[in-house]
């Protein structure tokens, strides 16, 4: 019985080539009680493996966080095995704007701690006493208000390449971060303001919609759906998209494009240009923004150092990094001196 993927990155690129079928990136999450997450991601595993389904997908106690690619023609009995489990029928399923059949090249279901990390005790408040959902015509009748403030719930690399217009962007990197520094930051406006919050798909407003009520916020609003729905409703409904630039996201892709501006630069040389990369040297695989022209001279790194070794032989960047810890600073998003422009 496979319970795990068995098949390289390189290997599955080659079947999806040679299987020659449109694929669908999507994306899904609930929140609920798992009784027995390592079950249940077994579960999904059996399911998801035959179907040539592929992505990163978080299980814990709290629910689950899915981030995918399947075949297209596959999609309507993907979506019935989701209507039989109980907390997951007709679930939010968030099309991605722009395709790419190789978004996922793996499957991976990992158990987790939780699916979002927020570095929060659940139990301290009440998680189900979450702030109001608006859809996107609302949405841009709030963020226009002088008594809103408008939060971008992501991390700095993400908000650089896009975020909606007069929004607060907080310089950090992680999630969890990010809540007590808006606390803080708007603590003197918790009865008289409106707080407005959005994400990439909805997951970590859920959550942070939640503290900040509890946290004495009066007035709490979120995104329902996320920047990929709000970007379907404006389409579909013919709005005004009051977003700018790119919506970051986590595949191969890194990013789809929401409106046509261009709002952050070229790490490397300053250019306009919204592309993350990650550095080619593996030992360094920092995420940073690259021009073209910077990517070719540079030989897809992130400096000259980098550069040079991963022009080595694979065994000899292989001895290099033997014996060498990676802590997690080595994978630092947009965060080196290395980089003349990068974002301050």
């Amino acid at each position: 019985m496979q319970l795990y993927n068995r098949l390289s990155a390189k290997e599955r690129a080659a079947l999806i080539e040679q299987a020659g079928q449109e694929r669908l990136t999507l994306s899904f999450y609930q929140y609920a009680h798992i009784g027995n997450p390592q079950l249940f991601r077994d579960h999904l595993f059996l399911a998801w493996h035959p179907i040539e389904a592929l992505g990163r997908v978080y299980v814990a106690n709290e629910g689950i966080n899915a981030q995918m690619s399947l075949p297209a023609h596959r999609f309507e009995e993907f979506k019935t095995f989701l209507d039989g489990i109980n907390f997951l029928e007709n679930v939010r399923l968030n099309i991605a704007r722009e395709q790419d059949n190789k978004s996922f090249l793996k499957l991976k279901i990992k158990v987790r701690p939780k699916i979002v990390a927020d570095g929060l005790d659940d139990a301290t408040f009440d998680v189900t006493n979450k702030g109001v959902h608006v859809d996107a015509e609302i949405f841009n009748e709030l963020i226009e208000h002088e008594d809103t403030v408008l939060v971008d719930m992501r991390n700095h690399y993400e908000s650089e390449i896009g975020h909606f217009k007069n929004a607060v962007t907080p310089d950090v990197d992680t999630f969890r971060d990010s809540l007590d520094i808006i606390e803080e930051d708007l603590k003197d406006h918790k009865e008289d303001k409106k707080l407005v919050m959005y994400c990439t798909g909805g997951i970590r407003c859920e959550k942070a919609s939640a503290y900040f009520k509890h946290k004495g916020f009066k007035q709490v609003y979120q995104l329902e759906g996320g920047i990929i729905e709000y970007a379907r409703q404006v389409e579909d409904q013919k709005l005004e998209n009051k977003f700018r630039g790119k919506n970051f996201v986590f595949d191969h892709r890194r990013g789809e494009r929401i409106s046509n501006e261009i709002i952050s630069n070229c790490h490397q040389c300053g250019k306009a240009c919204d592309t993350h990369v990650n550095c080619a040297n593996e030992a360094c695989h920092l995420l940073f923004i690259q021009c073209e022209e910077c990517a070719s001279a540079m030989e897809n790194c992130c400096s000259v150092e980098c550069s040079e070794i991963a022009a080595l032989p694979f065994e000899e960047q292989k001895a290099l990094r033997s014996g060498k810890g990676n802590s997690n600073k080595i994978f630092k998003k947009g965060r080196s001196e290395k980089l003349k422009f990068q974002k301050k």
